[in-house]
């Protein structure tokens, strides 16, 4: 398939890009400058000009695609208004196109102890409030989207776990936000591609798919291990949730979020089984030890 990546520079985007191309598929990634193109290009994709701020450049971009991946962390400005934009006229301009809208596992809020599943009810944390409006936008408009929410991304050396890494590294502890009680589901980047890829060839219209490898990690385990991949032996420093908030905002209470995530439905309608390193692991011998994290 031609697979347009939205997002092809990002975290996620780029992985994607990987195991598109490594499995046959041609992709073609939207550059909003000459530094993507030159990124994008060196690594064997067709860069088209496009940026999601400017929703009328799109549609050149989508034009002949078989698939869209919209796989972009919006950081600046009215991003509801931009992201609804770009949504729409990535669906107007390739109306037929199957469409992989990426979410995420806030937008169930807290979970408690029974795993969310993708027919629990969304209750987003404030940082992602608009997000279930988002996913709407593309199971409305589509004619054949599909709703990816990940877990909390990890691997490469990068994700929001490479905080813990930074920390530990600046401070001399790894920095966790609340009491560290709380659960976080996570997915490994490079299997969270592989579900992309599958959904891209097998999913069917309108599905939804949880990703996340079903290990119940509390996030204090996830620092120390952290820690000690940093050389700080598994030293961690409490930062009270009233303090993060007004550092962080809302960010910080999505960072205390408790959850669980059931990835059940990816592994029955697409064979998706998780097998990457865990995150602990990862932290501590893996792709955060012994290097700066990555974007």
């Amino acid at each position: 398939m031609n697979v347009l990546v939205v997002g092809a520079t990002g975290y996620i985007g780029s992985a994607v890009c990987e195991r598109l191309a490594a499995t046959g598929h041609r992709v073609t990634a939207l550059a909003r400058n000459a530094a993507a193109r030159a990124a994008l290009e060196k690594r064997g994709y067709t860069a088209v000009d496009g940026d999601v701020a400017r929703p009328e450049s799109l549609a050149n971009a989508a034009a002949g695609a078989d698939a869209i991946v919209y796989a972009v962390e919006l950081r600046e400005g009215d991003t509801f208004a931009i992201d609804s934009a770009a949504l729409s006229a990535l669906i107007a301009a390739a109306p037929a196109a199957r469409f992989v809208y990426t979410s995420g596992c806030w937008v169930y809020g807290a979970t408690g102890d029974v795993p969310a599943t993708e027919d629990s009810p969304l209750n987003p944390v404030a940082l992602v409030a608009t997000r279930p409006a988002r996913e709407r936008i593309v199971l409305d408009g589509s004619a054949h989207p599909i709703v990816i929410r990940p877990g909390v991304v990890y691997g490469r050396g990068g994700g929001i776990p490479a905080s813990f890494v930074a920390s530990a590294r600046s401070g001399g502890a790894a920095v966790v936000v609340g009491d560290g009680t709380t659960h976080w589901p996570c997915v490994h980047v490079d299997d969270l591609a592989g579900l992309y890829r599958a959904a891209i060839e097998k999913a069917a219209p309108h599905a939804i798919y949880n990703a996340a490898d079903g290990i119940p990690y509390v996030v204090r385990d996830l620092a120390e291990a952290a820690s000690r991949g940093a050389g700080c032996g598994g030293a961690v420093s409490l930062l009270p949730l009233e303090a993060a908030r007004a550092q962080m905002g809302a960010f910080a209470d999505a960072l205390t979020t408790d959850q669980l995530l059931s990835s059940q439905r990816a592994a029955r309608d697409l064979g998706w089984v998780p097998d990457a390193l865990p995150a602990a692991q990862d932290l501590e011998i893996g792709s955060y030890s012994g290097q700066p994290p990555s974007a």
